[in-house]
């Protein structure tokens, strides 16, 4: 493959594994967008990053989202309240919690 597919293969990879923009318009790319755009336009005249380094962040990049997933998967109430965690804890054993006597809108 040669050199210039090559980077451009590598960044798109890259740009595959950031978070989704939902409008791509220059004003809209985050700085991480366009830091990323303008060391691979500039690449030919400066090789602050070899392709290799490129592909290892890539890898990183890759098992970071993987492991994000895995986390919301196996522990799907840490974002949760603790309240509304031991409540679904209780319906998930048959149980149901019984209504606090104050409770408003209850």
């Amino acid at each position: 493959m040669s050199q210039p597919a090559r980077l451009r293969s590598l960044y798109r990879s890259l740009l595959r594994e950031l978070p989704p923009r939902p409008f791509s318009t220059p004003e809209a790319r985050s700085p991480l967008h366009q830091r990323l755009r303008q060391s691979f336009s500039q690449q030919d005249a400066s090789q602050e990053t070899t392709p290799a380094q490129v592909e290892q962040l890539i890898h990183y990049l890759k098992a970071q989202r993987q492991y994000t997933t895995l986390l919301e998967r196996y522990h799907p109430g840490m974002d949760m309240e603790e309240e509304e965690r031991i409540r679904l804890s209780a319906r998930r054993v048959g149980m149901n919690l019984p209504k606090e006597y104050g409770k408003t809108g209850v």
